[in-house]
């Protein structure tokens, strides 16, 4: 049932890699990182409020540099169609104490989102592929190393 896919250019545009990115701060990323969800399409203004509100209820950073902001349940309302925003912030971005270089912001509606973090996670928990991720200089980088198909399958 559960079949592993690689992340699609549907659900990861080139238009929402951002690759220069500067934040204040970990809200300020969120907010940035929602706004570039809004702006192709993929969702409604109110999203990005509700990613803030999410971020203060429990911190998105996942390890390895890594934060993936997202919405809250009730939010998914305003999801147009399934997407993820990548924006690096290169000089990082304080996140409680934590150092974030990439924010992977999340607008999945339903249950797809489970198989997504999934995939994330295969990505973000290898070393060398998260340190890739990291340090990606193009746009089509970010693409291919999201959209890989896991050896074996």
């Amino acid at each position: 049932m559960d079949r592993r896919v690689a992340v699609s250019r549907e659900l990861l545009h080139p238009q929402a890699i951002r690759l220069q990115c500067q934040a204040a701060g970990r809200f300020d990323a969120v907010q940035q990182a929602g706004q570039v969800l809004v702006e192709i399409g993929a969702v409604e203004p109110p999203y990005v409020g509700a990613m803030l509100e999410r971020e203060r209820q429990i911190s998105t950073y996942v390890g390895e540099g890594f934060a993936l902001p997202h919405g809250t349940n009730v939010s998914r309302i305003w999801i147009r169609r399934p997407a993820i925003a990548y924006l690096r912030f290169p000089q990082g971005v304080d996140w409680e104490g934590e150092r974030v270089f990439v924010c992977l912001a999340l607008a999945v509606p339903g249950d797809e989102h489970l198989g997504l973090l999934s995939r994330l996670a295969q990505v973000l928990m290898d070393p060398v592929k998260a340190a890739r991720l990291r340090a990606a200089a193009s746009i089509e980088e970010v693409l291919d190393l999201l959209s890989m198909e896991e050896e074996g399958q």
